[in-house]
């Protein structure tokens, strides 16, 4: 059965726009897939179309110049409108100019282009294309994706109205998805065997073509054990001197790695949430993994990670979804900690406030909260607190501000209310 990703309908939408359709993200995201998807829908519509990929040699002569991959087009299309879907377009050197320069012929095609996150360090396609194009990321699936596939597509429910009628199946599958992560050739996977090969395709082929072709590394194994680190202590303090002495890297290059982890969408990295912006900047992250099956393949784990109640595997989980239902908005992630070592999961900044968010993974029944989040109630008196856990509704006043007890299938429901 085919993955249906929420993107799909946004893009779609797109399609009527000029700009270029600009899709990105993590290698084996799905991305091919999803353009293939949007190309039949357009044939389907009478639409002409071509598609051409840069990782197969049958299609890379016809990028020597742009004079030579509009004599394609032509010959595909004709003159007349046509849609251009050009995958994996980071292979392409100066990719980002070479596709202004089409832009600007004001040519009579749409073009639909993909490209991994290698795509913005080595090309710079965002400086080429101002005001040319819209960024769509694509993602590893998410979870509320990851449900409707696991169930068929059988109910058309949101997810939080789902969890209201199927609450033990959706635990079950929020295990799987902790252990297992969203890339879609995992998910498809019918056995653990099936699905370790796969994961371990797709991280050395992160290592192999991403990372040592853009850092020019040919020896991964200290990249590797950076990987390593992170991923066990996610949710936890970096502090780059400590890891450039473990790693027995300069610090420099250890800050270069992080970079590029984070551009090639393995890691992202959330700062403490301080008043003064430049406390903010240089003060110690933490990291966590755009994929959780991913993180748990770095340490021997996937499959068979450990999730207990104070763990940061959960907490893992509610950044990512956190992050996506915030992608369009100005509202920022970060983390409080004070010397005193009061610390609360989360902290959304939107300008005029900031909301603390709390991860439990229990079943909480009663109001309950840590002496670390009291202090933060009490130090920034915010109107609203939120406390993710594995229960039910409710909520309570706690030091002057309205604290709501969600489970985590409604974390949709914050950035709602913030926005």
């Amino acid at each position: 059965m085919m993955i249906k990703r929420t993107l799909f309908d946004q893009i779609k939408k797109h399609l009527i726009s000029k700009e270029i359709t600009l899709i990105v993200g993590p290698r084996q995201a799905g991305k091919t897939t999803l353009m293939e998807l949007l190309e039949e829908n357009l044939k389907k519509q009478g639409k002409k179309t071509v598609f051409l990929r840069l990782d197969l040699d049958r299609d890379r002569p016809f990028f020597a110049s742009q004079e030579r991959l509009l004599q394609r087009i032509t010959l595909e299309v004709g003159g007349n409108k046509g849609y251009v879907f050009i995958d994996e377009v980071q292979r392409k050197e100066n990719a980002g100019l070479f596709l202004k320069g089409l832009y600007d012929m004001k040519l009579p095609y749409k073009f639909i282009v993909s490209g991994s996150g290698s795509i913005e360090l080595k090309e710079k396609i965002h400086e080429s294309l101002p005001g040319r194009k819209r960024l769509f990321e694509l993602s590893t699936l998410s979870f509320e994706e990851f449900v409707h596939f696991k169930t068929d597509y059988k109910y058309a429910l949101s997810l939080s109205k789902s969890f209201e009628v199927y609450r033990e199946k959706i635990l079950e599958y929020l295990e799987e998805y902790l252990n297992f992560g969203g890339y879609p050739r995992v998910v498809l996977g019918k056995t653990i065997e099936e699905k370790r090969a796969v994961i371990d395709d797709i991280y050395q082929s992160f290592l192999e073509k991403d990372i040592s072709i853009l850092l020019n590394v040919q020896k991964t194994e200290s990249l590797t054990n950076l990987v390593r680190a992170l991923a066990s202590q996610i949710g936890n303090l970096v502090n780059v001197a400590e890891l450039s002495n473990t790693l027995g890297l300069s610090v420099q290059t250890v800050k270069q790695y992080l970079w590029y982890l984070e551009k090639t969408y393995i890691i992202k990295k959330v700062t403490p949430y301080f008043k003064n912006v430049r406390k903010e900047i240089t003060k110690a992250p933490t990291y966590y993994f755009i994929d959780l099956g991913l993180r748990n393949y770095a340490v021997n784990q996937f499959g068979r990670a450990v999730i207990s109640p104070d763990g940061f595997l959960f907490e893992n989980f509610v950044y990512n979804s956190l992050k996506a239902h915030l992608k369009l908005t100005s509202t920022t992630i970060h983390f409080w900690r004070t010397q005193d070592k009061a610390e609360v999961d989360f902290v959304l900044d939107s300008t005029l406030k900031a909301t603390p968010i709390e991860v439990k993974y229990t079943h909480l029944k009663s109001p309950e909260i840590s002496r670390s989040f009291r202090s933060f109630l009490t130090k920034y008196r915010p109107d609203k607190a939120y406390i993710v856990h594995l229960g039910s509704n409710f909520e309570a006043d706690i030091e002057g501000t309205k604290v709501y007890f969600i489970p985590y299938a409604e974390i949709d429901f914050i950035p709602a209310v913030l926005v």
